[in-house]
Formats: C-alpha cells, structure tokens, sequence
C-alpha cells in the first residue's frame, strides 16, 4: 500500500484511543494525532483522569464510557492488554468501526479467532501494530529476500523490559516474551522465509524461550526470545543464510519513528477504501496459531494465572 495517492482531499480519519498505559502515551496518541491522514478525537480508558492525561496534548476528549468513545469515531486504535483487547475490539466492530490493533491479537487462541471473526463478519477494516513491518528497512530485507536462496535462519528478540519501568506491565510480566516478542520475530520468518508450517518451544516464556520453526519450503529457522536479560539496548536480530553471504535484519540503530508514518497513511487508506492490507487480523490469528503450538501446555499460548491490568 505504500506510495498509494491518498483517496481522500483534507478530512482525516477520526480515530478514538482504547487504553492510557505507556505505548498508548509514548506511541498511539502522538502518532495518531499528528495527520493528516488520522485526528485523534478521544481516549477512553478505565480510569478516566489517565485518559484525560492522554488526550488533553492533542485536544482530544476524554470519554466517560466506551460506548461515547464508539460515537465519535469512524476507527478505533487499541492500546491495552491482550486479554482486554478481544473483547473492546469486537464490541467495536460490530459497531461498525475499523479497528487498529495491538499484537498479540489475544491471550489465547479461541479468543483470537473469536476476534478475526467478529472483524470478518462485520466487514470492517482490521490492521496490526507490527511495528517492524513498517519500517523501510524492514521492507527493503523482506524485498531482498524474496529473491534469496534460504538454508537456513537464526534470529533473536531480546530486551530488559521485564526487569523494570513502564513496559514491566503486570501481563508482560505474566506471559512473558512468546506473548509479547514473538509476534514480531514470527511474522518476520514467516515473511521473510515462507509460511512456518510448524513451531517447537522450549524454555520459560518469562525468563529466555528457545523456537525452533519448520517452514513448509524446508528450510528450519531458529528464534530466541527473552524480555527480562539485562543488555545495553534491546532489539530484534534476524540472520537468513545460504549459499550467498548472509542477510541480515537489525533493529539497532534504526531510527524507529520512519515506521509511524507509514503505518498511519496505510490504515488511513484501508479505512478510506475498505480494502485492508496483509498486516490484519487474520495475518494475527495465523501468528496466534503459531504461538499456541509453541507453547502447547499453556492453554492456547497463554500463561495461566491472574487477569492482568487494563492498560498496556
């Protein structure tokens, strides 16, 4: 979709905001406010001086109810826990509003497909917050390895935000990096090598787990996931090899905020024409499916245990 004309003249996508944790301060607020395509029109969060906080910069309003933050809106953009996002976002849906969404789709895989097909069936708009996919280093890696002879691959995610701050949030925490990471690094094989047919997990979500992935062209990759490992600078790693030097994909030193742009006239445009693009809730719940077979005794990919907090 990108270098798309824009099929609208001047009136930009008026988008609400679910949640006012941290990504919803640090990312979804600001992006969405900054246009043209989107115009930030409210936050609705659970407590109502936190959505305050968030739309006050923007001159956005505040909600009192989610149903008030459905009326003013024609989009919806999520930034809360996996588990709060199922439910919100198919409410919104089936009001009729396309639905910008967080990764992991769910905290499980019934709920994910219970989301894909709310968003189906109501015929509306769906696009995911994989960041990576957005950036134009991203596209050009995926770009240079259609073409590629892939032997095998090595990849990693890895970051101290399970350790401490305000990314520690209490269902990062729970669930661990294969909930929170993996969507990334799996969609990135997947793109980059061809459909992972299937996953092997082993390891503590919560601490370093280990993916072994067997591509249905053959080739295996291998993926390393960790939140809570104290590094200088987290980020994402991915190695694809083979009979030419190798290709690589490397967060570090990348200047994150290209991606933001890109992903706010792309949802502006699928909005505008009705037509979504790869990154919807369907390509979420095939990651989804993944990460439940990476992790089998984990109810569907999700770590059992308390429900975590509203907010991301």
């Amino acid at each position: 979709m990108t270098d798309i004309t824009l099929p609208w003249a001047g009136e930009p996508v008026r988008v609400g905001l679910v949640g006012a944790g941290p990504w919803a301060r640090a990312v979804h607020a600001r992006v969405l406010a900054a246009g043209p395509e989107t115009r930030l029109t409210a936050v609705w969060a659970r407590r109502e001086e936190a959505a305050r906080e968030v739309a006050a910069p923007y001159g956005a309003r505040a909600a009192a109810r989610f149903e008030d933050l459905l009326d003013g809106c024609e989009a919806v953009a999520f930034s809360v826990p996996p588990a709060v996002q199922t439910d919100l976002a198919g409410r919104a849906a089936r009001a009729g509003r396309a639905l910008l969404l967080e990764k992991p789709l769910a905290a499980d895989l019934p709920s994910a497909r219970r989301l894909a097909d709310a968003a189906e069936e109501a015929g509306v708009v769906s696009q995911l917050v994989l960041t990576n996919r957005y950036h134009p280093a991203a596209r050009r890696f995926l770009a240079a390895a259609r073409g590629l002879e892939v032997t095998g691959a090595r990849s990693n995610g890895l970051s101290g935000a399970f350790l401490g701050g305000a990314f520690a949030t209490p269902w990062r925490l729970e669930h661990g990096a294969l909930l929170d990471i993996g969507p990334h690094l799996l969609d990135l094989l997947d793109a980059a090598i061809g459909p992972v047919a299937r996953v092997r997990g082993t390891g503590d979500p919560r601490r370093w787990i280990e993916l072994t992935c067997e591509h249905t062209n053959g080739v295996v990759s291998q993926c390393s996931l960790s939140g809570a490992v104290h590094i200088a600078r987290g980020g994402t790693r991915v190695e694809l090899f083979g009979p030419q030097p190798p290709l690589v994909y490397e967060t570090d030193g990348l200047d994150h905020e290209e991606a933001w742009p890109v992903l706010r006239r792309e949802f502006a445009t699928a909005v505008r024409t009705g037509v979504a693009g790869a990154l919807d809730a369907r390509r979420g719940l095939r990651l989804q499916e993944l990460i439940a077979q990476a992790a089998p005794s984990r109810a569907g990919g999700a770590v059992q245990g308390k429900t975590p907090g509203r907010d991301a």
